[in-house]
């Protein structure tokens, strides 16, 4: 039987940074989570006291980034690596409370008493956090930013809420799930910002591409009455791979910086073994680490 909680948890870093703005813009890929590897990167980057002006996240990168912005060390990975086991969060028990296997009220709420969360830090740094959700009237992406959202966690919630395994998430009157059905990696955004240094941290390692068998059958009979989501969504894993061409080619030209998993990732989105989700964290952590100097390099320390 799979363990209750990671083995090693008392070794995940604790503390915070010191909030020194780091000019640029951090992009965060979701993934459920396989987002232990991008907290292990995020982790670094505290430790490091690397903390971007502005930050977008989808999904489970949106969730991992609320963590970032109000700097407290290992607080997204304690929580997966601690709780993965809690019915409340994770199983039937969170159906019954939150409509869906993955209740993520457990996590932006109850979790604060367990593992209190410094609002008042991520609401007053100067720093920026964008939540990217999905539209489902329109099927277009929504970006949500803090101090401009009148309720940045119900825009985080819709940022992560699985199509098909959650209820859809109302943000200020509009009906929105998860970030990635629309777009997976937020990366278009900075460059739309005009930001000079990018920095793409990726869930899945370099050279992996989706399968683009859409199952448009099951899409159309499960969101008959919102045809524009059904529509994006069908066409999600497609705009993935063009997506991760896209960013490679950046890469290559040095136009933004890449952190991707080291080694193919062995994780499903609701991975059971908790050891196996802390290996992963420790991947992202010294993968970031590998790379610090090279980071800051590209950053102009």
């Amino acid at each position: 039987m799979d363990n209750i909680v990671y083995s090693k948890l008392d070794e995940i870093p604790r503390g915070t940074s010191s909030g020194k703005i780091t000019k640029g813009c951090l992009v965060v890929e979701g993934g459920a989570l396989r987002g232990l590897y991008n907290q292990g990167v995020l982790d670094a980057f505290l430790v490091s006291d690397i903390n971007f002006e502005t930050y977008i996240g989808v999904s489970a990168g949106a969730l991992a980034g609320m963590n970032y912005i109000s700097r407290q060390i290992g607080r997204s990975a304690r929580t997966n690596l601690k709780y993965r086991h809690d019915p409340e969060y994770i199983g039937l028990k969170a159906i019954g409370l939150s409509r869906s296997p993955l209740n993520l009220n457990f996590l932006l709420y109850k979790n604060n008493k367990l593992e209190p969360f410094d609002l008042l830090t991520f609401e007053h740094t100067k720093q920026r956090f964008i939540a990217v959700a999905t539209n489902c009237e329109t099927g277009k992406t929504e970006y949500f930013e803090k101090g401009i959202c009148k309720d940045i966690f119900a825009a985080t919630k819709a940022s992560a809420s699985m199509p098909f395994l959650s209820p859809m998430v109302d943000v200020q009157g509009k009906q929105c799930l998860d970030g990635g059905c629309s777009c997976k990696i937020a990366y278009k955004w900075a460059l739309e910002q005009n930001f000079n240094k990018i920095v793409i941290i990726k869930t899945r390692e370099r050279g992996f591409r989706k399968s683009e068998n859409s199952k448009r059958n099951r899409i159309d009979r499960f969101y008959k009455n919102y045809p524009l989501f059904a529509d994006v969504l069908a066409d999600s894993n497609k705009n993935y791979n063009k997506q991760c061409d896209e960013i490679d080619e950046l890469e290559k030209s040095k136009r933004a910086f890449v952190i991707a998993p080291s080694s193919p990732v062995r994780v499903s989105r609701l991975e059971p073994d908790v050891n196996k989700l802390g290996e992963l964290y420790w991947q992202g952590y010294n993968d970031a680490n590998n790379l610090m100097e090279q980071l800051k390099r590209y950053l102009s320390y």
